[in-house]
């Protein structure tokens, strides 16, 4: 690091909205309201009727499947998934065969809902490479044929960083070119840039905390950072909605695991309370570390963390807090600093603070921030730090300009616009959905939209429909969400217009009322 950036870094914090710890001081009122509406949150069961049909959809195509696998068995239908050799059959399997059945004769039939190749700037509107299939799902075939303009309602592009605009990207061009794209070694060989240490220093002044680490992929930030924070005699809560690079890293740790009910802070409590008096599984000796992992928001379901409330019970049984804001850093809060600011809390009484760069910051890699004791710990006992390649200039060059852009420390208000757009949309599409009479999961503030489809032949027919209409969605269905919550997930993005957004609300009233009766 040279000297001229060690005098900007202290001279720095002097032009940053830094909050006091006045302002991180709780109304009580205000906050009292925030986790009154934040219990309204709705998450409506699917009718008794629509449930015993999907259930019924299920199952006739599993026997199908069957029958199918059947035909596969004695010759009459071709096999087209990996299998075992002949001269292999006595040995451990490869590949198991049950395993595969969902993926042979359910996730087969409707794969071309997903994997869709893009031709152009993953942006709010994008291009799509047309694609066909002669074997009904097995393999495709590109025609040639671009499908243009079509809206994108399904990229975590919350505040439209996903961009080319050449004025925007001058200082990412000119870090590729003193820099280069790639490192080629670990943070703690010869891997530290002093970008990396200015990016580091921005991420902790953003956040409000004392200091923090960047990593060059989001999903290892999770899974192999846990492993270096808790083990065994540790127990670590998950919510059970948690993504799945939490789950994994929790597992790798060698940790006790228990699963509380999503953002239920009774069942919570009960787990704490036990947990302690219990303590480890027969020694009953007191637990080394007590960890509660939780999202910010959750990316299927868009509801928000009841963070006011879990920061009262952590402190209250001496446990440590994890969060997770993949989704809600740069995305709610007034000045996008994610759920902390939302609900007026001090970052403080979180311990660890996680975060990705993959969505807001239209860039890539996470983060984990928090105590300098914490985030010094694991410069040296992370997998992430020792074993793999420090993050790309260019990128994290990325990563600083979206910062700067949504503190307005470059010099303009662009970034809090498109703070205000973003909620704006979001509150907009939520509030015109509803009225349609969609069944839709999370809360009035998440930038996730989930509309409930439940049985799986809407899922596909909508996800085709849509596609038909140039509107790009993500749908989602069993395994990925219970087998009777199937749903097309809709992402909001400050890039979205109003146009584009009653276009697609129009498109989606059709859809979803075929016979003409919509309300719009």
């Amino acid at each position: 690091m040279t000297a001229d950036f060690v005098r900007h870094a202290t001279e720095q914090p002097e032009h940053w909205p830094v909050q006091s710890q006045k302002q991180y001081d709780w109304n009580r009122e205000n906050i009292s309201i925030e986790i009154k509406n934040h219990r309204q949150e709705d998450f409506e069961k699917a009718p008794m009727h629509v449930a015993v049909l999907t259930y019924l959809g299920f199952g006739i195509v599993t026997l199908f499947g069957y029958f199918r696998d059947f035909l596969r068995a004695v010759g009459l239908e071709k096999r087209n998934l990996a299998q075992e050799r002949e001269e292999q059959k006595e040995f451990v399997p490869l590949y198991q065969d049950f395993e595969n059945f969902y993926t042979r004769n359910l996730y087969m039939r409707v794969r071309d809902n997903w994997n869709r190749p893009l031709c152009s700037l993953p942006g709010p509107v994008i291009d799509l490479m047309e694609r066909v299939s002669d074997d009904y799902n097995w393999t495709f075939r590109l025609t040639g044929r671009t499908i243009h303009n079509v809206i994108n309602m399904g990229s975590y592009n919350y505040l439209g960083f996903a961009e080319n605009t050449a004025d925007y990207l001058e200082t990412v061009a000119d870090k590729a070119r003193h820099y280069g794209v790639g490192v080629c070694s670990t943070r703690q060989e010869t891997g530290t840039l002093d970008i990396h240490v200015e990016l580091e220093y921005l991420v902790a002044r953003f956040l409000g905390v004392e200091s923090s680490m960047v990593f060059g992929m989001g999903f290892a930030t999770n899974s192999m950072n846990i492993p270096a924070l808790v083990g065994k005699g540790c127990l670590i809560l998950s919510d059970e909605l948690n993504h799945t690079s939490l789950i994994l890293g929790a597992r790798l740790s060698g940790a006790t695991i228990k699963v509380f009910k999503h953002n239920d802070m009774v069942h919570l409590e009960k787990e704490l309370r036990d947990s302690i008096c219990s303590g480890q599984p027969r020694t009953h000796r007191p637990w080394r570390k007590i960890l509660i992992m939780v999202e910010g928001i959750y990316s299927m379901e868009g509801s928000v963390v009841r963070l006011p409330e879990l920061i009262a019970l952590k402190k209250r049984y001496k446990a440590c807090l994890y969060l997770d804001e993949a989704h809600s850093i740069g995305a709610v809060g007034p000045g996008g600093r994610g759920v902390t600011e939302l609900f007026g809390v001090n970052p403080a009484d979180v311990d660890v603070m996680m975060g990705t760069f993959t969505k807001s910051f239209g860039a890539a890699g996470g983060y984990i921030a928090g105590k300098k004791e914490l985030v010094d710990y694991l410069r040296s006992r992370s997998h992430s730090a020792m074993y793999t390649s420090s993050m790309s200039p260019p990128i994290a060059e990325q990563i600083i300009r979206a910062i700067k852009c949504i503190t307005g420390h470059d010099g303009s208000t662009e970034g809090i616009r498109r703070i205000r757009q973003l909620a704006e949309n979001t509150r907009y599409f939520r509030a015109k959905v509803k009225k349609m009479g969609f069944i839709i999961y999370g809360n009035d503030d998440s930038p996730v939209v989930p509309i409930l489809l439940y049985m799986p032949g809407k899922v596909v027919a909508f996800a085709r429909e849509m596609l038909e209409r140039k509107i790009a969605v993500v749908v989602v269905g069993f395994p990925a969400t219970p087998i009777t919550e199937a749903r097309a997930r809709f992402c909001m993005s400050a890039a979205h217009t109003k146009d584009m957004l009653d276009e697609v609300l129009h498109h989606l009233d059709e859809v979803g009322d075929p016979d003409g009766e919509g309300d719009s």
